[in-house]
């Protein structure tokens, strides 16, 4: 059953003393051996028009993006990855190297942390720290 949920993403890089923060109001649910978060962003993101779910259980985390702008990412412990991130800007090439993943949710909601390093359209790899917290 989905919940009405409270969603605070924060992402901060490494070589960046600013840190990014939304807060925004979604749906959490579990299906399978997954939990969902799932919300639309704003003119404020830049992305209005696009509908975000993220996809979670203890081993990976998957940011899919529909609508305006259009992504899949994934984020799995100790591995790399490659997506497409396409925005009404272009298409760019994310490469992901997923270093710490930690999910900890239950039925009302949690904390998930990711640190990784992104390299964009083969750009030098950056470092960013994700923390997103929901309250179901």
């Amino acid at each position: 059953m989905k919940k009405k949920a409270i969603i605070s993403v924060s992402s901060k890089q490494q070589n960046n003393d600013d840190t990014i923060e939304v807060v925004t109001p979604g749906e959490f649910y579990k299906k399978d051996d997954c939990y969902y978060v799932e919300y639309k962003e704003t003119e404020i993101s830049g992305m209005e028009g696009t509908s975000t779910t993220f996809k979670m259980n203890n081993d990976n985390f998957s940011l899919i993006r529909i609508g305006s702008t259009n992504a899949n990412m994934n984020f799995n412990k100790n591995q790399k990855s490659l997506s497409v991130y396409d925005t009404p800007y272009g298409t760019m090439e994310l490469r992901i190297r997923t270093n710490k993943l930690e999910v900890n949710l239950d039925e009302k909601g949690g904390d998930v942390f990711i640190d990784y390093n992104l390299s964009i359209s083969g750009q030098d790899y950056e470092n960013t720290q994700l923390k997103i917290n929901i309250k179901a």
